[in-house]
């Protein structure tokens, strides 16, 4: 079960790009959790990107993947604590698992889920749309439930006192 939480940060006037990034991984829930964790996370989100650009721009797409490593290193956090970072990301589709090989060795990594931060935003935007529509119908179902509840209820307390009543009239 993957939570997605978006959390309602601001930029300043004139923002970087570093800025922008931070501010779109806290919007989108992808921002490490704990308080003292890494604040480099937006650093592998423009990494992603470079490389995406680099990828596309060289004809090479084995150069658009980064492996957990280099995430790692880029986020100034071991590997296995970016592993527990990458779930969220995946979740959203804003990167994609995958391999290439290099030198006769399958490299496994990861890149963005798109050619650009644009579309790979607006994969995340669908997946975080089909949620919110599940979840809506989750809420007419509801309402639904607890209408056919109350009419229920309803009809058992005519039906309990219609009983007593004929007991009365019976016993007089």
């Amino acid at each position: 079960m993957t939570k997605i939480i978006l959390t309602n940060k601001e930029t300043g006037l004139n923002p970087t790009g570093e800025e922008l990034a931070r501010v779109i991984l806290a919007r989108m829930g992808l921002e490490p959790r704990k308080t003292g964790s890494t604040e480099n996370m937006h650093k592998v989100f423009l990494e992603l990107y470079e490389r995406m650009k680099m990828s596309n721009r060289e004809k090479k797409p084995e150069s658009s993947v980064m492996t957990v490593e280099e995430m790692g290193v880029f986020a100034g956090i071991t590997r296995q604590t970016m592993y527990d970072y990458l779930k969220r990301w995946l979740a959203l589709n804003v990167i994609v698992k995958t391999s290439y090989i290099k030198d006769s060795k399958v490299i496994i990594g990861y890149k963005l889920n798109g050619a650009t931060v644009e579309t790979a935003f607006e994969k995340a935007v669908l997946n975080i749309q089909n949620h919110l529509e599940i979840t809506k119908k989750y809420v007419q179902e509801l309402q639904r439930v607890l209408k056919n509840e109350k009419i229920s209820q309803k009809q058992r307390e005519n039906a309990v006192s219609g009983e007593f009543g004929e007991q009365n009239m019976i016993n007089d």
